[in-house]
């Protein structure tokens, strides 16, 4: 019961549990940046949401680079504060611009992975990551 109410950290379990969610959190985003990124190479007209008026195949590039290499980024731990950026800005995007009119149901999805990114920025790559193995060169 004790250990249940402890309030100190654990290192070694943050270490873990940030490489798990980096990894968890980039391959369910990716889910959805491949199908953008095929979409983006198709050939197909391409129909995708333009918020900011700089074209559809415009605004689809910036969410495949988004979806596709910053997660990457993010799974593989290497400059993970500044890859989540992008993600943060598409998040926040999809909930209040793409979905602003939608009911709290269609957000939902985008205000979780939002809520990831936000404790990723904040928390940083931690030991398991490719930041950690530079850092410790220099």
């Amino acid at each position: 019961m004790k250990r249940l109410l402890h309030i100190g950290t654990n290192d070694s379990l943050l270490d873990l549990l940030s490489l798990v969610l980096r990894v968890t959190i980039a391959a369910f985003m990716l889910t959805h940046g491949l199908g953008k990124l095929n979409l983006l190479f198709s050939g197909n007209e391409i129909q995708f949401a333009d918020p900011f008026g700089m074209g559809a195949t415009f605004s689809l590039a910036l969410a495949v680079f988004a979806e596709v290499v910053c997660s990457i980024l993010i799974g593989l731990g290497l400059v993970t504060r500044f890859a989540t950026i992008p993600l943060i800005v598409t998040m926040l995007v999809a909930t209040f611009m793409i979905h602003g009119n939608d009911p709290f149901a269609k957000k939902e999805f985008a205000l979780l992975y939002l809520l990831v990114y936000l404790v990723i920025f904040v928390v940083g790559s931690r030991k398991f990551s490719l930041d950690a193995l530079l850092l410790k060169k220099k």
